[in-house]
């Protein structure tokens, strides 16, 4: 556990606690209704923890100019519910209403402040040091009537703003129970993960998917890495297969600028790691609207490559079923087109039947998991996804940061 502050370290009881938490949820475009619910059920810990505090929360839904843009009013209904308390929204961040609601607040009350990124220091500082942050109007405001500040936010952790990561060197901070949860079992999967470990990297999201192939590879933790999904048609064609100029350009467009760094990385692993790969041997095509198979000795092909094949999953399936630990992140295929389903939910099926401990690695394969009622199954669903990979592959992420440098001030 990296050296930072829990809600174990705190007496908090008849305080004042800003808590950034990430309720951030996918909501039904016409009738604003969450389709979602697990992150606010996410954060639930924390706040039962800090039932004896005065709670003031702080979070954003989507961002300006999206459609799902919206005030935190019905994230503050739902969670009410899901506690079983009430808990008022407040439609104000910083301003003289928000500072007056907060200063009225009594022992176990809890307020919502309004969407974080409405205002404008949220979004336009995400390259500013944490003094800067910390200089901030949201942050030099809110902190001047409290007495801590917890972050529970793990799917926000990787993203630099004032209310993520601008309250360390003003407030004593502590990592919510989510956080910390996030922070340990993650951290385990990179650091000592139990073996033989499995680690499955699907998803569209190449750059991100090598870059935790890399960072495990170098560290010598993983047994065995499956990538599928478009991040399987890259190891593919790494390995040396075309894909046809179809998929090479898909490829090459969703990496943009990040294609030639991440084909290096590609084939650095099938030169060096070889034995550590199952690429896939199989695929299922799109003609006419249909499902296909396709060998891949048959490559290339004019036609979208959208799920890997049975074949294939007959390769995988023993080594999740004789894992000790699997890490899953992103979907095998377009599974969002039910003809092309097929192989991420065969993986989801296989990953519920190990007796290994699993790691579901948050984003979509999260969201699938979830809509599927397999959460309970699974060893542990995590919350974020891009804070996930970042800490996947190493990278330090700006609100563990800020908490260190809290640790050290305030301890």
């Amino acid at each position: 556990m990296v050296s930072l502050l829990t809600l174990s370290d705190a007496d908090l009881a008849g305080k004042t606690v800003l808590v950034r938490v990430d309720v951030n949820s996918p909501l039904n475009p016409i009738t604003g209704e969450f389709l979602d619910d697990s992150r606010l059920r996410g954060i639930m810990p924390t706040l039962r923890r800090l039932g004896n505090s005065k709670v003031v929360l702080l979070a954003h839904q989507s961002r300006p100019g999206k459609s799902d843009f919206t005030t935190m009013e019905r994230h503050a209904e739902l969670l009410g519910v899901l506690l079983g308390r009430t808990i008022t929204f407040v439609p104000d961040i910083c301003g003289d209403v928000a500072l007056a609601a907060i200063s009225e607040m009594n022992n176990g009350e809890m307020i919502f402040l309004d969407n974080v990124r409405g205002w404008s220091e949220e979004t336009s500082m995400k390259n500013a040091t944490f003094e800067e942050l910390a200089a901030t109007e949201i942050v030099q405001k809110l902190s001047s009537i409290a007495d801590a500040f917890v972050n529970d936010a793990f799917a926000c952790a990787h993203r630099n703003s004032p209310t993520i990561s601008g309250f360390g060197l003003v407030l004593p901070s502590y990592a919510g129970v989510l956080l910390q949860q996030e922070l340990e079992t993650l951290g385990s999967a990179v650091e000592n993960p139990q073996r033989p470990y499995v680690v499955v990297l699907g998803g569209i999201k190449c750059d991100d998917s090598l870059d935790i192939a890399v960072n495990l590879l170098e560290r010598d933790v993983v047994d065995t890495i499956i990538p599928v999904g478009v991040v399987g048609n890259l190891m593919v064609w790494a390995d040396g297969k075309e894909l046809g100029n179809l998929n090479e350009n898909f490829i090459r467009n969703e990496l943009g600028d990040a294609f030639d760094r991440t084909w290096e990385m590609a084939q650095w692993v099938c030169s060096n790691h070889s034995d550590k790969l199952i690429l896939p041997s199989d695929l299922a095509i799109e003609i006419d609207g249909e499902r296909a198979p396709l060998s891949v000795r048959n490559l290339p092909t004019e036609y979208p490559i959208y799920d890997i094949g049975i074949a294939s999953l007959m390769n995988i399936g023993p080594a999740i079923m004789g894992a000790k630990c699997v890490l899953w992140n992103g979907p095998a295929s377009y599974f969002e087109k039910s003809k092309f389903a097929f192989g991420t939910i065969e993986i989801l099926n296989t990953c519920v039947e190990t007796d290994a401990f699993v790691i579901i690695g948050g984003g979509h394969t999260s969201t699938l998991v979830n809509q599927r009622g397999a959460s309970e199954k699974i060893g542990h669903n995590s919350t974020g996804g891009g804070a996930c990979l970042t800490l996947l592959s190493g990278k330090k992420m700006p609100a563990v940061e800020a908490l260190k440098l809290a640790a050290e001030k305030f301890a």
